[in-house]
């Protein structure tokens, strides 16, 4: 298309080109013509001052003027001197005008010759650029098997400069990684002592852990060349082109002697090998292969580091993973409190927070959140307070951007019947009573019926700690508050709605997973089904049963005991609890949302409301909860 562009400007420049020649040089004739009998009368009158002939152009200059006021023509053999005395001219009268004879320019004698050569040009140039772009076409054909790697570092750019200091928590990463920059800048000191530098640095972690920063880092901190590529940019429809890509890549890192090769999203060409549809000498199997044999051949003396990242570190080949190729893995978790602080410090660089603001609340509040997620939070704030016209940003912002990155933003538009809105109240008021019911759940943060995102409805959670090994006792009371709305809308209505599909969904699994994965039925402690995969897929297509059909009719029985026990929990508690559900509920219909502090005044049994500072789902909490998100579908 830029060359289209650009061919386009060169042919219009060339017309304007020959516009402008045939303006200046073909010029309307505008002076008057008179013949030579008509000059000899004036020249009698002594009108003529001067006469310039030019071939058989004759230019008239009167008395009085500076350029010519007339023309006229002679014969091309006679000379004027002879013409004008036959005319009748007085000799004494045409001895006062000045004659002057100039050589005639003959401007059609070299314009003539260009009208052929100018399209011979014309067609000269635009061939010259086809084959100039043909040319072009065919070096690119050769350099298609050619890395297309972005060099950062010396002999590179990096426009965005990251330091292990600007990422926030990651500590041992950190520490790990500093280790590898030090193995690149100083390896004489541990060749000294008998150590192998590490060949590659596996990084493993969720999404938004910040695998991808910490490589921009390593970038900035090392001072050698960095070469980043992502691993789907190796593999092409041509068989070979991978393997030729990842050989010119380390061709690429040799020659600087010593560099970082970085290829983000390795599962890409690192999955597990085996036989698929196009047999065993598919594209992505010959990358590996050469991956892996580049590999092998990086001299532990060479300086060149392989740094990878992937969120599905169970599919990489093991071939891979073994000690010599990525001799070094590094887990990137989840942040905890104090790394979700540090992060949202760094996020909040460079914009206007209130004098109140309380970061460490914020963190409190997002658990289970990555570092992606805490830079939306602090950009969604810093929206919101835009959007409102402030000119600091408050911790009120920091609340609402919350649950807009967990739920979405408010629908507005999206206006629920009287009779949907009960039966969302109701619904909400059963999973909030029945959590707040059982020992092992965990407090009620908020509850809302304003629909956000795909959620009408939703209930928040604020965990009292950050854990990740749970019991059976939680999980049953987990079970029974998934399955309290679809009781409370039974109990009140009489009937079922399908705002409960996504609780019944949930605690479905959840009970499978009980029996199947954790061992906590009488079943026993035995993990049932394996999960099969297709190579050539690289995704999850079905269970692959490892056990009888009478072992399935128990699992399933053992299932339904369980959604059958949590069903009669929520029940009983709903029941004896139902002045409090028609409360809470109509407190809903009311208000739209309920905080925390409101919620355990009614729990209490106190009907008169909590002071509110504002309606429809911004009363700003007076206490710091952590937040834990249950999301409820109606």
């Amino acid at each position: 298309m830029k060359s289209l562009l650009k061919n386009f400007i060169y042919i219009l420049l060339i017309f304007l080109a020959i516009g402008w020649l045939f303006t200046v040089f073909v010029q309307p004739e505008k002076i008057e013509q008179i013949p030579l009998s008509q000059l000899a009368q004036e020249i009698n009158q002594e009108k003529v001052k001067k006469i310039i002939v030019e071939g058989n152009e004759i230019s008239i200059f009167y008395h009085g003027d500076e350029e010519a006021g007339a023309k006229s023509r002679k014969e091309e053999i006679t000379d004027l001197s002879q013409s004008l005395p036959g005319l009748g001219v007085d000799p004494e009268k045409l001895a006062k005008v000045s004659i002057e004879i100039k050589e005639k320019k003959d401007i059609w004698g070299w314009l003539l010759p260009l009208s052929f050569l100018l399209p011979l040009l014309l067609f000269g140039l635009f061939f010259f650029i086809i084959f100039r772009q043909a040319r072009g076409g065919a070096m690119q054909a050769f350099d298609f098997t050619k890395a297309r790697a972005r060099l950062f570092g010396p002999g590179g750019q990096l426009k965005e400069k990251v330091t292990f200091d600007e990422v926030g928590g990651l500590k041992e990463a950190k520490e790990e990684l500093r280790e590898v920059v030090d193995f690149l800048k100083n390896p004489k000191k541990y060749l000294q002592m008998g150590a192998k530098i590490p060949r590659g640095v596996l990084l493993m972690g969720q999404p938004g852990t910040g695998k991808t920063l910490l490589a921009k880092a390593i970038a900035s901190t090392a001072n050698v060349p960095f070469f980043s590529i992502s691993a789907s940019e190796v593999i092409e429809l041509f068989v070979g082109v991978g393997a030729s890509r990842i050989r010119s890549l380390f061709d690429q890192a040799r020659k600087a002697q010593k560099a970082i090769i970085f290829i983000d999203e390795i599962d890409s060409i690192g999955k597990v090998r085996g036989v698929g549809v196009t047999g065993g000498h598919e594209e992505r199997e010959q990358t590996l292969n050469q991956l892996l044999a580049e590999m092998d051949g990086i001299g532990r003396e060479e300086g060149i580091l392989v740094a990878a990242a992937t969120n599905r570190p169970e599919h990489l080949d093991p071939a891979l993973l073994r000690p010599g190729r990525f001799d070094r893995r590094i887990v990137l978790e989840l942040p905890d409190i104090n790394d979700r602080e540090e992060i949202l410090k760094i996020h909040a660089r460079g914009k206007p927070l209130a004098l109140n603001i309380n970061l460490r609340e914020v963190a409190e509040r997002t658990p289970g959140f990555s570092g992606a997620d805490l830079a939306n939070v602090a950009n969604e704030a810093a929206i919101l307070a835009a959007k409102r016209n402030r000119h600091q940003i408050f911790q009120e912002e920091f609340l609402e951007s919350i649950e807009k990155v967990l739920l979405g933003p408010e629908r507005k538009s999206h206006i629920l019947s009287k009779k949907e809105k009960e039966i969302a109240a109701f619904h909400e008021a059963g999973h909030a009573l029945v959590s707040a019911s059982l020992p092992e759940t965990e407090p009620i943060r908020k509850i809302s019926i304003v629909a956000r995102g795909l959620a009408a409805g939703y209930t928040l959670k604020s965990p009292k700690e950050e854990r990740k090994i749970k019991t059976k006792s939680e999980f049953l009371a987990e079970m029974a508050t998934l399955l309290a709305g679809f009781c409370a809308e039974r109990l009140k209505f009489g009937e079922m709605t399908t705002g409960a599909a996504n609780d019944l969904e949930k605690a479905s699994r959840l009970a499978r997973k009980l029996v199947k994965e954790y061992g906590m039925s009488p079943l026993g402690p035995v993990a049932f089904g394996e999960k099969e995969e297709l190579a050539f897929l690289g995704r999850e297509l079905g269970e692959y049963k490892n056990y009888s059909e009478k072992v399935a009719a128990l699992i399933d029985k053992e299932v339904e005991k369980f959604i059958k026990n949590a069903e009669e929990t929520a029940r009983r508690i709903l029941i004896k609890k139902r002045p409090i559900l028609e409360e809470i509920a109509r407190r809903l219909i009311e208000k739209e949302t309920i905080e925390r502090g409101e919620f355990e005044s009614l729990m209490r049994g106190k009907k008169s409301p909590a002071k509110k500072i504002e309606t429809k789902g911004k009363v700003l909490p007076k206490k710091r909860e952590l937040l834990k998100v249950k999301i409820r579908h109606l």
